[in-house]
């Protein structure tokens, strides 16, 4: 597995109308920029665009059913892209550990030095 970062695919999954498109398409199996059109708060024309970009990363692809386009989602690529997500939530997971292990020492240290100095005062 790689723990590359593929910048493109997350630009493109980024954006919550086109995370909603996948969603559909995953639901439906496939489906047109007009059928989804439909079912989103944008218009055709921008479904298309957002599909060109989940396209061009691989995300969904086309095939031509008389003069329409049907999308459907790539069951790997979508696999590829929930891989990294795994891996960078693991990376976030431990930094966050990590500091979190830093701030509770910090915090001890500063508890031992207050309670030092009300002893020293007493």
């Amino acid at each position: 597995m790689s723990t590359l970062v593929d910048d493109d695919l997350w630009s493109a999954v980024g954006d919550p109308t086109r995370r909603r498109m996948i969603d559909l398409l995953l639901a439906d199996g496939d489906g047109t920029a007009t059928s989804l059109s439909e079912r989103l708060p944008v218009t055709r024309q921008a479904v298309a665009k957002h599909l060109a970009v989940l396209d061009r990363v691989g995300l969904v692809h086309a095939s031509t059913a008389g003069r329409e386009r049907r999308y459907r989602v790539d069951d790997e690529q979508l696999a590829r892209a929930v891989r990294q997500l795994n891996a960078v939530g693991s990376a976030w997971d431990s930094r966050m550990d990590r500091i979190k292990r830093i701030a509770e020492s910090i915090q001890r240290t500063n508890d031992e030095n207050t309670r030092r100095t009300d002893e020293k005062n007493e």
